[in-house]
């Protein structure tokens, strides 16, 4: 959302102040107990400032009534001390009066809001950075970043803005996913939520816990309250229950009804969005809440840790050691599981155990088992022959194992599921033939079960001699014709332009060892995995979701996250973050504010735009239910998923930069070590680079 002007306010006329005071001051002393300070303007009561209460609220009204009968009998003095104190309950810039004479000078400097507090509630949580996209709903939130900013610069989060919503919550997704921490985004009430859009989906598949938190438009129109509606617009984006537009995709959506309990608030939300299966959270709060003053306080933060799952129960562990010793050919499929960086190093652990598993990754977001091992089977969107063939299945934080019209389990498979989520409680339709499953943490599972089938002794028959050495020569035998297969794919055409796997082949080659991977090439993705074969834990993430665009933001918050952190142990740098990603999902990613933030940060990447002139997954989607149809003969025109004329990729990038960003066309292959090196050595200098890449299709 384009931030709205905050309008400029006048006193509310006299006849209003006569005709509502009273119930409003009421209403303001119920609604925001105990904190929000109000002055009494009777004639027969000091100018006393104190705080609402239910306990005061009575006399508030009282008070209130004494000046309005005072003003209906001539008394001009009630007339102009009501008139002060609706002005006082709207500005902040207005002194309160005291028993001793005006506020201090400074009054407003210690003014202690809702708002300063949520910053705080944040900070202390481990919030470190907050992508913000402002609106007329953030009165209060932008006094408290500018007073946060001059205060308390070294112990308040950093502050992103973002000119777009889908890009912030990007930003706050990859920068979560790289670290675990979670992160928080500020919208504009209705229309910044739903300017979320599929990022939120992605958030939620992904599993990236992310805070969001949108004003609402103002729940007061007669001045009442500081922060009361003052603009048209406040009419126009009041909607009955805003926290549902996003609900079904977080782990909790809640309002902030009052400022005394925020801190709780907060660190309720994060608790759902650090609890496995992790994902995002929503709060909302009217302006008048978070206007409102209240009494600072802290909460002891150590009260407030996620929930942790525990391992499987002892019978659960023997029974999946045994049918592992025991099978012919054991296949573990998973997801999610990477997001541990634990993780694969225990899954070679365990693979190294019982020669002949093999490990199939299904693209949840996340490098699970190291391509240089010989039980990697490569990435899959849920079909592969291992599948159809495995006696014995192990599941483990995966969302689509397989996809059932494509590629099934023979029937006598015993199949065991563990997954922090194993019913998958938001999605209407799954099920899978299991014989158990299990809610177990992933890495305490694994661990449970490798040492199991390494400390006792009667497995130590079934996983040794002849028949499971021929086992593991299999698989070797295997691993190498995948490799060359790969390497097959990974060479120029005859006619000197190339295809993906060739293009990340020679990324693989060039960039820095450690560079992590920020994914998101849809059709191409396997072939983008086979040519980066990624081998370091952490260092591939995958979209995990189908909102495209995710990749343009989420790159920017993963080389965000790896600077900061770099920076908090002592040194200069981060990683060297590449974003890979389709030409159509590069204009989902709303590349305008991705560059644009970019150069307004320092965050520099590199992005590589696989231009296949087209959506090609449509195509795809289409061919598996009508592979005859008419559709299957049309081109690209007539079944509307061609970009012809082509856009000028990285030139859209460079005018968002303001000129100040690398950008290359490639075409051939002859050029490509070329510009890549020219790239790469740009971005290594803190300039962006964005090269366009004229990739064939299917290799």
């Amino acid at each position: 959302m384009i931030p709205l002007l905050r309008a400029t306010t006048t006193t509310p006329p006299t006849s209003r102040v006569f005709r509502h005071g009273g119930r409003h001051v009421a209403a303001a002393a119920v609604a925001c107990r105990p904190a929000v300070r109000f002055a009494s303007t009777s004639a027969g009561v000091n100018n006393a400032s104190f705080s609402a209460s239910a306990s005061s609220a009575t006399g508030l009204t009282s008070n209130t009534q004494s000046g309005i009968t005072a003003a209906g009998t001539g008394n001009s003095a009630g007339i102009k001390a009501l008139r002060t104190q609706q002005q006082q309950r709207w500005s902040s810039t207005t002194k309160l009066p005291t028993t001793s004479g005006p506020a201090p000078a400074d009054q407003q400097d210690k003014m202690y809001t809702t708002a300063f507090a949520f910053f705080e509630a944040l900070w202390d949580a481990g919030v470190t950075h907050v992508f913000v996209n402002l609106g007329s709903d953030h009165p209060s939130i932008i006094e408290a970043m500018v007073k946060g900013q001059r205060e308390k610069r070294d112990r308040f989060p950093r502050i992103i803005t973002c000119p777009n919503e889908m890009v912030a919550m990007s930003m706050a997704d990859g920068y979560a996913r790289l670290t675990g921490k979670p992160q928080a985004v500020i919208v504009h009430v209705d229309v910044g939520t739903q300017g979320l859009g599929a990022a939120v989906h992605n958030s939620s598949t992904g599993r990236a816990p992310v805070l969001v938190f949108a004003g609402l438009s103002p729940i007061t129109q007669e001045g009442e309250l500081r922060g009361s509606r003052t603009e048209f617009i406040h009419w126009i984006q009041d909607v009955p229950d805003q926290k549902q537009i996003v609900a079904q995709y977080c782990r909790y959506a809640g309002e902030i009804k009052t400022g005394v309990n925020i801190k709780q608030m907060v660190n309720r939300a994060l608790q759902f969005a650090k609890s496995a299966p992790q994902g995002p959270v929503y709060l909302c709060a009217s302006r008048e809440v978070m206007e409102a003053e209240i009494q600072p306080y802290e909460l002891k933060q150590e009260q407030w840790e996620p929930v942790e799952l525990g391992g499987l129960p002892e019978v659960a562990v023997r029974k999946i050691a045994d049918a592992l010793a025991g099978a012919k050919e054991p296949l573990l499929v998973t997801g999610y599981a990477g997001r541990n960086q634990k993780i694969p190093g225990a899954l070679v652990e365990l693979a190294n155990t019982v020669k002949g598993l093999r490990v199939l990754d299904t693209g949840g977001s996340d490098m699970c088992f190291p391509a240089d091992h010989p039980a990697w089977l490569g990435l899959k969107y849920g079909v592969d022959d291992a599948v159809r063939t495995a006696d014995v299945i192990v599941v483990l934080d995966c969302d689509v194992p397989w996809i059932h019209t494509q590629c099934k389990p023979r029937d006598d498979a015993k199949i065991f599921h563990i997954d922090v989520d194993p019913l998958k409680q938001m999605m209407p339709v799954f099920w899978m033939p299991a014989q158990a499953r299990y809610r177990a943490d992933a890495l305490t599972s694994v661990e449970q079960i490798t040492n199991l089938l390494k400390s006792d002794a009667s497995y130590a028959s079934q996983l040794k001699g002849e028949e499971r050495d021929k086992m593991w020569a299999t698989l070797q035998e295997s691993y190498q014709k995948r490799l060359v297969q790969i390497a097959e794919r990974a060479k120029p055409l005859d006619n000197g332009e190339f295809g993906t796997t060739y293009l990340c082949a020679k990324l693989r080659e060039m960039c820095p060892q450690d560079t992590i991977w920020a994914i998101e090439a849809v059709t191409n993705t396997l072939f983008v995995h086979d040519g980066i074969r990624p081998t370091l834990p952490g260092h591939w993430i995958n979209c995990g979701g189908g909102g495209l665009g995710w990749s343009g933001g989420g790159s920017l918050g993963i080389k965000l996250a790896t600077d900061y952190e770099a920076q908090l142990r002592g040194e200069k740098a981060g990683k060297f973050v590449v974003q890979i990603v389709g030409d159509g999902t590069y204009l989902f990613s709303v590349p305008g504010s991705v560059y644009w933030i970019s150069k307004r940060y320092n965050i520099p990447v590199l992005t590589i735009v696989l231009n296949n002139k087209g959506w090609n997954a449509p195509r795809r989607s289409l061919l598996l239910v009508h592979p005859d149809g008419l559709g299957s003969k049309a081109t690209n025109e007539e079944i509307n998923i061609s970009f012809d004329p082509v856009p000028d990729y990285a030139g859209i990038a460079k005018a968002a930069a303001g000129g100040d960003l690398f950008a290359a066309r490639v075409d051939k292959a002859a050029d490509l070590e070329r510009v890549l090196s020219e790239a790469i050595k740009a971005v290594q200098g803190g300039q962006t680079a964005v090269v366009d890449c004229k990739v064939a299709m299917g290799c």
